[in-house]
Parts: C-alpha cells; sequence; structure tokens
C-alpha cells in the first residue's frame, strides 16, 4: 500500500555523513596535540588528497567556499567590472561588490542554464578585467568558448564551480579550467568539511598570495606583509573532509540512481523539463532541477502541494540575484529575461544519498 506521507520531514537534501566511529578516531590525535588550526597535519593531508582527487596543479583550502572566492578575487588584483550571471546564489555577486568591484550580469544559457557564452563578448568593455561564471546544478559552462573569448580579451576567469565538486568533462577536472575554481564543502553539497572550501588555480605563484590573505597576511612569526583576513581552515573542518573523501564516489553512484528514478517518472512529460545530460560530463548528481513550463500546475503549485506533504523542494534560484533587494537599484533582471523566467519556474527536488526510492515515487506520484 502507498504511503500518503512520509514517515519525517523530507528536505531538499541532506548531509553524508562517515561512520562516527571513524570520525572520532581521527580526533584522538587533535586532542593529545591540541594543535585545532594553522594548517595542522590533517590540514596539510587534506589538501593533498583533494588536490589529487580533482586532477588540479595547485590547490588551497579555506573556512568556507564564500571566503575562497572573495579572497581569490582580491589576490587577483582586479578593478572595474567582472561578468558574471545572475542565476546563482548570493555568494557569487557579493564576493565580487566585496572587493570594490561592478558586477555585469550576463544572461544563461536555456538549456543548462550556465552563463551564455554567445551573450559574454558584447557585455565586454574597456573596464573588464574578469569573468566569473558558475557551473550550475553540476552542469559545465562553455569552458571552451568562454576561455576563447578570455584569452582574446586579456581577462582573468574564475569559475564558480560549488556545485560541480569531482566532475570532469572529456576526462578531465573541472577545477583545471580558467584561472581558478572554487568549490564549497559546505554540509549540504554532495562532497563535504561540515563547512569549507577550496581554490584550484593555475599560476603556483597565487599559492602565496592566498596563503597571506587567509592567514593576516602573515608571513613569519614576526612578519606581516600585507593586509589579509582569517580564512583558515581548522583541523576538525579537514579531519571531516578527509573521512568523507573516502565515500564520496559511492555516495554520487547512490545519488545516480535515484536522480534516473527521477527521470523514468518525469521525462518526457508535457510541460516538465529535466536538464539534458551531456555525454562528455562524469556529473556528481548534485541537484535534482526540473523547469515546470507549460505545466498543468506552476512551479510554486507544485511546491506547496509537496509541502503540504512534509517534503520540502525548494525554489532555487530564485529570486535572481539582480532582483534581491540590495541590488534592485543598480540592476534589473529584465535585462536577463532567461534567467528572469527560469528562475520562476525552477523547482529542486530532494535529492541525497540516502534518500529512499519511495519517496523519490511518492514525490513524482504528487507531481503528476
Amino acid at each position: 500500500m502507498k504511503r500518503e506521507k512520509p514517515d519525517h520531514p523530507v528536505l531538499v537534501t541532506r548531509s553524508s555523513l562517515p561512520p562516527l566511529e571513524e570520525y572520532v578516531e581521527m580526533l584522538k590525535p587533535l586532542w593529545d596535540s591540541a594543535w585545532l588550526t594553522n594548517m595542522g597535519q590533517y590540514h596539510k593531508e587534506f589538501a593533498a588528497q583533494l588536490k589529487e582527487y580533482l586532477g588540479v596543479p595547485n590547490l588551497e583550502l579555506f573556512v568556507n567556499g564564500h571566503t575562497a572566492l572573495e579572497l581569490t578575487l582580491q589576490a587577483m588584483n582586479l578593478s572595474g567590472e567582472v561578468i558574471t550571471t545572475p542565476f546563482t546564489f548570493a555568494s557569487t555577486a557579493h564576493a565580487i561588490v566585496r572587493n570594490g568591484l561592478t558586477p555585469v550580469f550576463c544572461d544563461i544559457n536555456p538549456e543548462d542554464y550556465t552563463l551564455d557564452a554567445d551573450r559574454l563578448e558584447a557585455l565586454i568593455t574597456d573596464r573588464t578585467t574578469a569573468v566569473v561564471p558558475v557551473h550550475v546544478y553540476g552542469n559545465i559552462c562553455d569552458v571552451e568558448r568562454i576561455g576563447e573569448i578570455a584569452r582574446r580579451h586579456d581577462l582573468k576567469v574564475i569559475y564558480d564551480a560549488a556545485h560541480t565538486f569531482g566532475e570532469t568533462l572529456d576526462g578531465q577536472g573541472v577545477g583545471t579550467f580558467g584561472d581558478a575554481s572554487m568549490f564549497s564543502f559546505h554540509a549540504t553539497k554532495v562532497f563535504h568539511s561540515i563547512e569549507g572550501g577550496a581554490v584550484a588555480f593555475r599560476d603556483p605563484a597565487l599559492a602565496s598570495v592566498l596563503y597571506e590573505l587567509k592567514n593576516f597576511g602573515i608571513t613569519d612569526y614576526e612578519k606581516v606583509d600585507s593586509v589579509g583576513a582569517n580564512g583558515k581552515m581548522n583541523e576538525f573542518q579537514a579531519a571531516m573532509g578527509i573521512c568523507n573523501l573516502r565515500y564520496v564516489d559511492g555516495e554520487i553512484e547512490k545519488r545516480r540512481a535515484l536522480a534516473m528514478r527521477y527521470r523514468q517518472r518525469l521525462e518526457g512529460v508535457k510541460g516538465i523539463r529535466l536538464c539534458r545530460e551531456n555525454p562528455r560530463i562524469r556529473y556528481n548528481y548534485a541537484y535534482m532541477p526540473v523547469v515546470f513550463d507549460g505545466y498543468r500546475k506552476d512551479r510554486d503549485q507544485v511546491f506547496a502541494d509537496l509541502a503540504a506533504h512534509d517534503i520540502h523542494a525548494r525554489k532555487y534560484f530564485y529570486p535572481c540575484v539582480n532582483n534581491y533587494d540590495c541590488y534592485r537599484d543598480r540592476f534589473s533582471e529584465a535585462d536577463t529575461p532567461v534567467a528572469a523566467r527560469i528562475s520562476r519556474q525552477v523547482l529542486t527536488l530532494p535529492l541525497y544519498a540516502d534518500l529512499e526510492p519511495e519517496i523519490v515515487d511518492m514525490i513524482c506520484d504528487i507531481i503528476l
């Protein structure tokens, strides 16, 4: 007999955790040493393991993804305008603005919701110094076109790769594209370190700059060379990251099976649109976005129907960044009509490794 409601609230995501005993065992040396921060042994191990797993040449750990992005933009010594997308989380634009830079919003591709490379070049001016594209829902940007345009105009490219941990394009790690890529290890992500982040980057000279910026500008016990921030990852975060890295591939496979179950039920239904999978990408199945475009119920009705059954999907991303209260007097979502439309149609459905397949069926039954 089908259940009418789940036995517990179903949230849009749920953190994957390693066995408690395994994590506790890793904490024992921390108690013995009382070395809890300032780039200890776990910090070094975690950075080395991530560098290998992601297949990137250089990597620096941070306390969270936002700090990683904000300090990377600062490290690039940018000025003027930075082109980005309005279809993203607040952090992307905030990191630009908090660096004293002016965001210029480029509309998105209606197929995969990443920055539309066809619209990019028209937005470049003599004040443009960088592009911050965002890989969305696990969909990787058109890195070839963006890279070619950036090279012609001598622009830096810093990817917000918060949604694409562990993904590859034609076998190449997503963190190897552009000048730098920011990864978020927030608790809600496919891979997490409770809270945390990292930046993978091309130029090895950036390592010392990023280190100084995240450590108050301190370069020696009695030497402070620059005005830095406090962006260090602590040992508890690094320990969780090391533990979770052992299980992430299995977690992604569980997510993949659930995403396929959603697809079996929802693909081909008139008025319901799912992202097409690109055979060149090895996905991490971070999110299950569904666009309701001409369906008999609109996005908000579906959201309410699910909530009535204690199933909590997310309007993600809504509203667009250029329609936030804090930006509305400077920007208009009318300038990015595709992003504005998708933001009103998209719903990310619950997806996490230990979600019961029966709940996926229940969600689909409610929608259909």
